[in-house]
């Protein structure tokens, strides 16, 4: 089913843009199928640009505050200056490439709360730019990301969040300049664990792994956060038993409480 957004008219008798996408489920490395639909006014106008991109909501660190960003994070021109004429319909039909750090927004068919990921829409007209509204898209995680998903559902955690921080995870391949943080519950097995924050950084061969481990406190300590990292191929994750892997460092980290 195509998504359909509405810009604003350009001007008095000017032309209407509409963006529908044609496929909005795809996963990292896919890409966003749809079509920009120039609808003429009732004058002719020159337009000196169109172009489509991704963007996200972002949590952004300011003055010990969080606030939201937009941050557009890839960007595609879609050919260049043509005339609207009264009336007519002009269609440009694009491809919209998926980068592979994308983060995921839909999991076994929910949204993740917190994930705010979309298309957008540029045309500029008369040394001026209209922006559409965002067309959401679905990211559906990588085989190997659900495969990790799927590992953490199994040893019985419980998906609490997902959010967007603007920064980078310091000793991985991110290019973006946001990374997604995937927020579990503890089951009761991990008794010294709070939550588990889940990062992927994936690129066209592998993807780093983040885990932030929030361990509760103890009797004579404050709570402290334990990091593991590692590495998984995207064509050799089916090799390894990923829930017996996690339950290892899970074990080590939070399997009791740390009373001292």
């Amino acid at each position: 089913m195509g998504f359909k957004k509405l810009l604003a008219s350009l001007g008095a008798g000017g032309a209407s843009v509409e963006t529908v996408l044609t496929e909005e489920n795809v996963v990292p490395g896919g890409v966003v199928q749809g079509e920009v639909r120039i609808q003429g006014g009732s004058v002719a106008q020159q337009i000196e640009g169109l172009s489509v991109g991704l963007q996200a909501r972002v949590e952004v660190e300011r003055d010990d505050q969080e606030i939201k960003q937009n941050i557009e994070f890839t960007r595609q021109q879609l050919g260049g200056a043509f005339e609207v004429q009264p009336g007519a319909v002009h269609a440009v039909q694009f491809g919209l490439e998926i980068p592979w750090e994308t983060p995921v927004t839909t999991f076994l068919g929910r949204h993740l709360t917190g994930m705010n990921v979309g298309v957008t829409t540029e045309l500029a007209i008369a040394r001026a730019v209209d922006s559409g509204d965002l067309d959401p898209v679905n990211v559906h995680p990588l085989p190997a990301q659900q495969a990790i998903l799927d590992a953490f559902g199994a040893l019985g955690f419980r998906f609490k969040n997902a959010d967007l921080e603007k920064g980078h995870i310091r000793g991985t391949r991110q290019k973006l300049p946001f990374y997604q943080e995937i927020e579990f519950h503890a089951p009761q097995q991990y008794r010294g664990l709070n939550q588990v924050e889940l990062s992927f950084v994936a690129d066209d061969r592998e993807m780093d792994i983040v885990l932030e481990m929030d361990k509760k406190p103890g009797l004579f300590s404050s709570g402290s956060d334990s990091y593991r990292s590692f590495t998984v191929g995207l064509e050799s994750y089916q090799e390894t038993d990923w829930a017996a892997y996690l339950n290892q460092w899970l074990a080590e980290v939070g399997g009791k409480r740390n009373w001292l």
